[in-house]
């Protein structure tokens, strides 16, 4: 029993290491648009990144390259992790504003 605490310990203690090591990309929504539009990640790591949604509507992050799909709430902000990365490029939009919305990860 004491072998399964401590490695259950072990297990969940190494959890927020590994969260601490990610790479970190922040991509703001203002005015319906991605900014920056072109955001550039390491390959090969799992990459959190956090959109922030500025405008007061709601805008849906999708990227059917990432399999992703978040709807962020007007004024607010949501947390996506995608990874790890082959080289190449990683397009995104906003589904409620999609003229305009436009972005890509370009991993190197």
């Amino acid at each position: 029993m004491a072998a399964h605490l401590f490695a259950a310990t072990a297990l969940f203690g190494a959890i927020p290491a590994f969260a601490a090591d990610e790479p970190e990309r922040i991509i703001v929504i203002e005015n319906h648009r991605f900014s920056p539009e072109v955001v550039e990640v390491p390959t090969g790591v799992r990459i959190k990144l956090v959109i922030d949604n500025r405008d007061p509507t709601p805008e849906e992050f999708e990227s059917l390259e990432l399999r992703r799909e978040k709807i962020v709430p007007g004024k607010s902000k949501a947390t996506i992790y995608v990874g790890p990365l082959k080289a190449g490029e990683y397009k995104f939009f906003g589904e409620f504003n999609e003229a305009t919305a436009q972005g890509k990860l370009v991993a190197k």
